[in-house]
């Protein structure tokens, strides 16, 4: 982090977290098993039941999620 400029290491594009933190916290929640792919050339991850588990012990509603 660039403490001179106080700039974060985060940003958002269209409504989603981007830059390292965005980068960090996928691979994380990928790690944990929180979320996961059907197959690796897929673009889009999906919510495991661990994740729906650990997401909501820590306050995240996730009804507020649509369905592709």
């Amino acid at each position: 982090m660039n403490t001179s400029t106080g700039r974060k290491p985060a940003k958002t594009c269209y409504e989603h977290i981007g830059g390292k933190l965005g980068q960090l916290l996928l691979e994380q929640f990928v790690e944990k098993g929180w979320i996961a792919k059907e197959n690796p050339a897929d673009r889009h991850y999906y919510i495991t039941d661990k994740g729906q588990e650990e997401f909501t012990k820590l306050g995240i509603d996730l009804s507020q999620i649509k369905a592709e």
